[in-house]
């Protein structure tokens, strides 16, 4: 018998649909071949990064001020193309925990966020969660090493997180209470006029040792300072802070020497505006939330604060920086941006670029000793992440509130009218100190 092609082709055909009949496999009706669309390209999962932060309570306004600057972090590595990986780019992705500035809640956070395999923790705001956070991760990590996670730390400044607790799965971006200290005490060391002091903190393992810290610094570079007070109170839990300011002026400080951060900051140095006490404050986050507006017109040369950046530090770079986030965040309320949280994010998928991985492990070893200059990225920071204690080093400015607009003063905090002019720059070297740190390697 003679087979034309045709009739080759269509018994070839009929019988491959018989043979998925006979296997039980439901045939769809078969279009043209040039009309099958195209098999969609499912986008490779984003990397999760798991905020475990005081999103509510007393706190929850720093929480949520942090959020949206890790936010604009990731918006802005993922508008390049995300975090480019061997098997293709990633996106990076901010799942919330709210911990409501708890301890407690903070270890049943972390605990949801690896039993989800999300690899990369961040929380910053109070030492004793840090603290907590980095046992109860070292400890999980020897369990579980198929689900590792890294702690990426961006505000808790406790120096035994990076010192006696230092661990190879913690990675701090923040300056220290040490370097942050020292770089204020070199103010006030300057400061011939200034005879009395007066320290007050929160007591939890950062105001307790910026308390013994301050005291030790200032006996070495000020040993003819009196300090006139020395106190301690509740984290986030004084809604009154008059009978401290009372008692801050009954001692005749000239000066106020304070760790304090979110509203036990605020709601101190409003009670003494309140009740007109003439005496400086050197503070660690005195320009930021809420602070400025608060104070008005008693702040002005009268506040200073230590950070690792501010609108006013006056470069290209910085000026390029400040305007992209307000454009993003145009409300002033939202004024609240810190350059080591996009630094933060920006090495942390340098990291994972240079491990070609996310495995927690690998991507810890990427971030050691890894220096970034965020500048051409479009922050206006570099760090340098030091190996022996994951301890990024930075440069450090202090700074005094003063009116927007005079020299040195171009932008304002929070629409306040009033920002922060530079006292003192001390680049990275400047701002290092010694580590006692041990670690205990995975390897």
């Amino acid at each position: 018998m003679r087979w034309t092609r045709r009739a080759a082709v269509a018994l070839t055909a009929a019988t491959a649909v018989a043979s998925a009949l006979a296997a039980g496999v439901v045939l769809a009706q078969v279009a043209p071949a040039a009309a099958v669309p195209p098999v969609p390209v499912t986008p490779a999962a984003p990397i999760r990064l798991a905020l475990i932060e005081g999103l509510s309570g007393p706190l929850g306004n720093g929480g949520e001020a942090v959020f949206r600057n890790l936010i604009w972090a990731t918006e802005r590595v993922n508008a390049r193309g995300g975090v480019k990986l061997p098997g293709g780019a990633r996106r990076l992705e901010i799942v919330r925990f709210d911990s409501k500035g708890s301890v407690e809640e903070s270890l049943s956070m972390l605990r949801a966020a690896t039993d989800q395999g999300i690899p990369v923790v961040l929380q910053g705001n109070s030492s004793a969660v840090a603290s907590a956070l980095i046992g109860a991760l070292d400890k999980h990590n020897t369990r579980e090493p198929d689900r590792r996670a890294l702690f990426l730390n961006y505000a808790a400044v406790d120096p035994a997180l990076t010192g006696a607790q230092c661990s190879f799965w913690h990675f701090r971006f923040d300056a220290h209470t040490d370097m942050r200290l020292a770089a204020l005490v070199e103010v006030i060391a300057q400061d011939r006029n200034l005879k009395r002091l007066y320290l007050i903190g929160q007591d939890y393992s950062f105001g307790q040792h910026l308390r013994e810290q301050a005291r030790a610094m200032l006996a070495q570079r000020r040993p003819d300072l009196q300090i006139v007070g020395d106190e301690l109170h509740p984290l986030g839990r004084v809604k009154d802070f008059l009978p401290y300011a009372t008692k801050i002026r009954a001692s005749g400080a000239q000066a106020v020497l304070t760790g304090n951060w979110g509203n036990d900051l605020t709601l101190l140095i409003k009670a003494a505006k309140d009740i007109g006490l003439d005496a400086r404050f050197y503070t660690f986050y005195g320009n930021a939330l809420g602070v400025p507006g608060v104070l008005g017109e008693a702040g002005v040369d009268r506040v200073l604060a230590v950070a690792e950046w501010h609108p006013n530090v006056g470069t290209v770079d910085s000026e390029r920086f400040y305007a992209t986030f307000r454009q993003r965040f145009p409300k002033p309320e939202h004024d609240y941006l810190h350059a080591r949280m996009q630094l933060m994010v920006e090495m942390l998928a340098a990291a994972m670029e240079k491990a070609g991985s996310t495995d927690p492990k690998a991507v810890a070893l990427a971030l050691e000793g890894l220096r970034l200059d965020g500048r051409p990225l479009g922050v206006a920071h570099q760090g340098w992440m030091r190996p022996s204690d994951h301890q990024l080093q930075q440069p450090l400015y202090v700074s005094v509130m003063r009116r927007a607009g005079e020299a040195g003063t171009a932008h304002d905090n929070e629409g306040s009218g009033y920002g922060f002019r530079t006292l003192r720059f001390l680049d990275a070297a400047q701002a290092e100190q010694p580590s006692s740190c041990r670690m205990k390697r995975p390897y």
